[in-house]
C-alpha cells in the first residue's frame, strides 16, 4: 500500500510540474529528434534490453528539474540530477540525447573528466554526433584557457583542433566554426591552415567584420600588410564599422602610412565616439606622424574618460620625455606608478628619464631594485625572464657608462653574457666593445671582440671582430674573413640567400671606414637587392647617404636621406644627418634647422643631435642658442672632437679667443686619440691652422701689454 501511494504522489507531482511549464513538450521533441538521428550509429553499441522510454523521460524530467535548481544556486542538488540522468540512461541506453545531457551537466558543475568520458563515449557510438563534438570542443577550449598561463597546453590544443576539424566537416557552412578553427591553428603556429580557415569564413560571410578583420590581422602578423589592406578595403565604405576602420588604421600603421592610419582611426571614432581603443590608435599614429601636440590631446581625452588607465599616463610621459619636458614626464609616470605598484615598465621609464637628466645616482638604485625583484636564488630563469633581466642589465650598464664608470658598466654587461643564450652573449659583448670604443680604448675593444668570438663564433661576433681589425690596421685579412662568410660565395651574383644581406652591410661599413667608397657602394647595392623589409631598405639608403656625404657628394647624399624620410618621416638619424650636412655646408639653413629640431624632439638627450642644433644656430648667427646647445652636447659627449671644434669656432666668433684656443686644443687631443677610420684627415689640419692663428694673435696681445 505504501508503495502504491508513493507512485501516485510522484505522478501527481509530475502533473504539477507539467502544468507549471517545466516539463515542456519541446524538450521531449528535441530528445526524440536527437535520439532518432543517433540511432543508426549507436544501436549496435548498446545492450539488448528493450528501451523503456516512458521511464527514461520521467527520470529525464526530474534530472532537468534538479539541473535548473543547480543553475539557480542549489549546488547540493547536482548529485540528484546526476542520479536521475543515470536512471534515465539505464531505462533507455540507446538515447544519445540523455548521455549528452549528462555530459553537459558534468561540464557545468566542473567535473570535466566525467564530462569528457561521457562525450567520448557518445562519439565512439556515433562519430557524426555533432553536439557531442561541440561539447568536447568547448571543454578543451576552456581547459586550454585555464592551462595557457601555466604552460603544458600543447596536447589540449591538439585535442581541440581535432574536434573542430570534425565539427567543420559535419557542418561546413558555419562561419563561426571556421573562425574558431583558424584561431586554433594560429595558436598552433600552423599559419597556412589558419589562413585557409579565415578565408573560408570570409567566403561564407563576405560582410562579416569579424571574419574580414581576423584575416587581415593574420596577414599583418605575417608581415603581408598589402594583402591585409586589400582584404579590409574590399568592404565598401558604406558597410565599414568602427572595428573595421580600426583594423585598417592598424594596417596602415604597420605600413608606416601614418597619415592614412590617422584618417582611418578618425573614421572609427566618428562611428563610435566612446571607442577608447580607436582613440589610442589615433593618438599613437599622430605621434608616429610627428604631430606630437595633437597626439598629446588625444591621450588627455583617454585620461579624462578613464582616469585609472595607467598605460595612458605612461604614453603621455613618453611624449613629454620626447619634448624634453622631463619633469612633466616624471609627474605622469608617478601617477601611473601609484596605480600599478607591481609595474616593471613604469620604474624602468623613470630610470631612463633620470639617466637623460644626468641623475645617475637616482637611476641606478631603481634598476638595481628591478634586478633584485626579478632575481632567482637558483639562477634558473625562463627565456622570458632572461630577456627581461638582459634589458634591465643593459639599461643599468648604459647608466654606468654615461656616468663614466666603465668598470661597473662592463661588469654589468658581463652579467648579460652569463645569462647564456646566443642573443645575450652577442648583446653583452657588443655593449662591452661599444664601451671601450667610446672610451677610445681601441686595443681593449679589439681584445674583447677576440674573446667574444672564442666564446661564441657566431657570424655577428665575427663581423664585430672584423670591424675592430679594420680600425686597428689589419684590413685585408678582416675583409677576406667577412667575404668568406657569404653563403652564395664572394663573387656570386645570386640574391637568393637573404642571410648574406648582413654580410654585405658589414663589408660596406668596413670599406667606408677604409675610404674605399666604390667597394662600399657595390656592397650596398648587393644588400639592397637582398632587402625585403622597409626598415632594411631604409638602412641601406641611410648608409649610402652617409657614404656620399663623406665623399662630399652632397646632392646625392641629400637624395638618399630624403628617400629615408619619405619612407619614415620620424627617422631621427636621417633627420639629424641631413640637417647637419646642410648646415655644415651653409646651405638651406632654415630647412636644415627644421630637420635637426625634429631629430632633437625625437631624442632630446642625444649629444650628437644637440651638437647639430647648436651648429645650425651658429650658422644662422644665433650665438646664444648655439652656445646653449653646444654646451649641452659637450656635457653628453665631451670626448667628441667635433663638438670641441664647434665650441672653438663659437668662442672665436663671439670674441673669446682664449676659450676658442682651449677648445681647439681639446679637439686636436681627441682626434689624436681616435683611430684613423673615424677621422677625416682634413679636419685636424684645419683645426691646427685655426689654433696656430689664435696662438699668434694671443701672443701679440700679450706682447702689446
Amino acid at each position: 500500500m505504501k508503495k502504491r501511494l508513493r507512485i501516485v504522489s510522484v505522478v501527481t507531482w509530475g502533473s504539477f510540474l507539467l502544468a507549471q511549464g517545466l516539463l515542456a513538450q519541446g524538450l521531449l521533441a528535441q530528445a526524440r529528434a536527437a535520439d532518432s538521428s543517433a540511432a543508426v550509429g549507436s544501436q549496435s553499441a548498446t545492450n539488448s534490453k528493450t528501451p523503456d522510454r516512458a521511464a527514461a523521460y520521467y527520470h529525464f524530467t526530474l534530472a532537468h528539474m534538479y539541473e535548473e535548481q543547480v543553475a539557480n544556486g542549489r549546488s547540493e542538488l547536482a548529485n540528484k540530477a546526476i542520479e536521475e540522468y543515470r536512471a534515465a540512461i539505464d531505462a533507455d541506453p540507446t538515447s544519445a540525447y540523455l548521455t549528452s545531457g549528462l555530459a553537459e551537466l558534468y561540464n557545468k558543475i566542473g567535473r570535466i573528466r566525467d564530462a569528457v568520458v561521457e562525450a567520448q563515449d557518445l562519439i565512439k557510438r556515433n562519430p557524426n554526433n555533432l553536439e557531442a563534438r561541440r561539447l568536447l570542443g568547448r571543454i578543451y577550449l576552456r581547459s586550454l584557457g585555464d592551462m595557457q598561463a601555466g604552460g603544458g597546453s600543447a596536447s589540449v590544443l591538439k585535442l581541440a583542433i581535432e574536434q573542430y576539424e570534425q565539427i567543420v566537416r559535419l557542418q561546413p557552412d558555419s562561419m563561426d566554426d571556421h573562425l574558431l578553427l583558424g584561431r586554433l591553428y594560429r595558436l598552433n603556429n600552423d599559419l597556412q591552415k589558419a589562413e585557409s580557415e579565415f578565408k573560408t569564413a570570409v567566403k561564407l560571410q563576405p560582410d562579416s567584420e569579424e571574419a574580414v578583420t581576423t584575416l587581415a590581422y593574420l596577414y599583418n602578423e605575417l608581415g603581408d600588410t598589402a594583402r591585409a589592406a586589400q582584404v579590409l578595403s574590399s568592404v565598401p565604405n558604406t558597410a565599414r564599422s568602427a572595428k573595421l576602420y580600426s583594423a585598417l588604421g592598424y594596417t596602415y600603421e604597420q605600413q608606416k602610412q601614418y597619415k592614412s592610419a590617422v584618417e582611418a582611426y578618425r573614421h572609427a571614432i566618428e562611428l563610435d565616439r566612446d571607442n577608447l581603443d580607436a582613440i589610442r590608435g589615433l593618438a599613437q599614429n599622430l605621434l608616429n606622424d610627428g604631430q606630437t601636440d595633437a597626439a598629446l590631446e588625444q591621450y588627455k581625452v583617454i585620461a579624462d574618460a578613464n582616469p585609472e588607465d595607467a598605460q595612458t599616463y605612461v604614453r603621455i610621459a613618453e611624449i613629454y620625455r620626447k619634448q624634453g619636458k622631463f619633469d612633466l614626464a616624471l609627474d605622469h609616470l608617478k601617477k601611473a606608478e601609484s596605480m600599478v605598484q607591481d609595474s616593471v615598465e613604469v620604474p624602468y621609464n623613470i630610470a631612463a628619464i633620470y639617466q637623460a637628466q644626468g641623475r645617475f645616482d637616482e637611476a641606478i638604485p631603481i634598476m638595481r631594485d628591478l634586478l633584485k625583484k626579478s632575481e632567482k636564488p637558483d639562477g634558473k630563469y625562463s627565456n622570458g625572464e632572461k630577456s627581461n633581466r638582459a634589458v634591465f642589465l643593459e639599461r643599468l650598464g648604459s647608466i654606468y657608462r654615461d656616468q663614466g664608470n666603465n668598470a661597473a658598466a662592463n661588469e654589468t654587461f658581463r652579467e648579460i653574457i652569463a645569462l647564456g643564450g646566443d642573443d645575450n652573449i652577442e648583446r653583452g659583448y657588443q655593449q662591452i666593445i661599444d664601451t671601450w670604443r667610446e672610451a677610445k680604448e681601441w686595443q681593449k675593444a679589439l681584445d674583447t671582440a677576440k674573446e667574444a668570438v672564442q666564446k661564441l663564433p657566431s657570424p655577428q661576433l665575427k663581423m664585430a671582430l672584423a670591424l675592430q681589425q679594420v680600425d686597428m690596421g689589419d684590413a685585408d685579412k678582416a675583409l677576406a674573413d667577412v667575404r668568406a662568410m657569404l653563403k652564395g660565395g664572394p663573387d656570386s651574383s645570386s640574391n637568393s640567400n637573404s642571410e648574406d644581406r648582413e654580410v654585405y652591410i658589414t663589408l660596406a661599413q668596413m670599406n667606408a671606414r677604409l675610404r674605399r667608397f666604390s667597394d662600399a657602394a657595390q656592397a650596398l647595392d648587393k644588400a639592397e637587392q637582398l632587402s625585403t623589409k622597409t626598415d632594411d631598405k631604409e638602412y641601406v639608403w641611410f648608409l649610402r647617404g652617409s657614404n656620399f656625404e663623406r665623399e662630399k657628394r652632397y646632392a646625392e647624399a641629400e637624395v638618399e636621406f630624403k628617400k629615408v624620410l619619405a619612407s619614415d618621416p620620424e627617422h631621427a638619424s636621417a633627420l639629424n644627418y641631413l640637417g647637419y650636412m646642410l648646415a655644415d655646408q651653409n646651405m638651406k639653413l632654415e630647412e636644415a634647422l627644421g630637420y635637426i629640431k625634429r631629430a632633437v624632439d625625437l631624442d632630446p638627450a642625444n649629444g650628437a643631435y644637440l651638437d647639430s642644433l647648436g651648429w645650425a644656430y651658429f650658422r644662422l648667427g644665433k650665438f646664444e642658442l648655439a652656445e646653449d646647445n653646444l654646451l649641452k652636447a659637450s656635457q653628453k659627449i665631451n670626448t667628441d672632437p667635433t663638438v670641441q671644434d664647434h665650441l672653438g669656432d663659437l668662442y672665436q666668433k663671439t670674441g673669446r679667443l682664449k676659450l676658442a684656443a682651449t677648445h681647439w686644443e681639446r679637439a686636436l687631443t681627441e682626434w689624436n686619440r681616435t683611430v684613423a677610420a673615424e677621422v677625416d684627415p682634413a679636419d685636424p689640419a684645419r683645426v691646427q691652422k685655426k689654433l696656430d692663428s689664435a696662438r699668434m694673435k694671443l701672443a701679440k696681445e700679450e706682447g702689446a701689454k
